[in-house]
């Protein structure tokens, strides 16, 4: 198969990943009209700082540089989910595997012995964040892992205080703005997904990795995982129900 040299957007796979947010918000009663506000108020807030490798021509760049890591090469690709366990990270170290963290779930490497540790990190393509990973989510930006940033109805506060974090590191790392909303917003990419685990396996398929190379390791929907964010945990697992929905559309679902 020959493969475009640079990637600009970001289609979904399957429309109905799109879709399934309306679904998502009408479930939970939430407003369409803030999810689209954060967003905008996102991408006004990152074209305006002062940073060149954030501005929108860069950004695409950066896009462009991941699929080239990930598609180009055909590499095989691990997401970390909330109830990812050391073993299991380590159980993939010893193949050429590439990691996408679902935000907070990067502090697992640091459960890591020091050799290891470092060998995933290096592993790391980008972590998936709506900026509320914790120190997790830190320690990858600390260490200029490219992420996607999401923007949703409430969360304004959290990914303004992470992007003022960003922007103090001496080595920011690449960023990419995700939104979850139906609209066209120029800058910003609706991949699909509702949840942090499920929206790193949107962007993957719509980067063009197939489903058969990646794996899910640490993602369950009958529990709240340890790297979960500040969450009330009967709404969570409603939530996990529609990220296993969303996964099973996408063939990365066994029940």
């Amino acid at each position: 198969m020959t493969y475009p040299q640079r990637l600009t957007d970001l289609e979904p796979s399957l429309p109905s990943l799109v879709d399934l947010q309306g679904d998502v918000r009408e479930h939970f009663g939430w407003d369409e009209s803030d999810d689209s506000e954060s967003a905008q108020a996102m991408i006004h807030r990152v074209e305006s700082s002062h940073l060149d490798k954030w501005a929108r021509h860069n950004r695409a760049v950066s896009l462009s540089r991941l699929f080239r890591r990930l598609v180009i090469r055909k590499a095989g690709v691990a997401i970390l989910g909330a109830a990812i366990e050391p073993e299991e990270l380590v159980s993939i170290l010893s193949e050429p595997t590439l990691i996408v963290a679902a935000d907070g779930a990067a502090g697992v490497i640091s459960e890591l012995p020091d050799s290891l540790s470092e060998k995933a990190w290096s592993r790391v393509a980008f972590i998936v964040s709506d900026a509320d990973g914790g120190e997790g989510t830190i320690e990858a930006v600390r260490r200029a892992v490219p992420f996607f940033l999401h923007a949703h109805g409430d969360n304004r506060k959290d990914w303004d205080s992470l992007l003022q974090f960003a922007e103090e590191q001496a080595n920011p790392p690449d960023l990419i703005l995700t939104h979850q909303t139906p609209e066209s917003i120029p800058g910003m990419h609706n991949p699909g997904g509702f949840t942090d685990g499920d929206r790193a396996a949107c962007i993957l398929t719509a980067l063009g990795v197939r489903n058969n190379r990646i794996e899910m390791l640490g993602t369950r929907a009958d529990v709240v995982g340890r790297w979960s964010g500040k969450t009330q945990e009967k709404m969570k697992i409603e939530k996990l129900q529609w990220m296993r929905q969303i996964l099973s559309i996408q063939g990365l679902w066994e029940d």
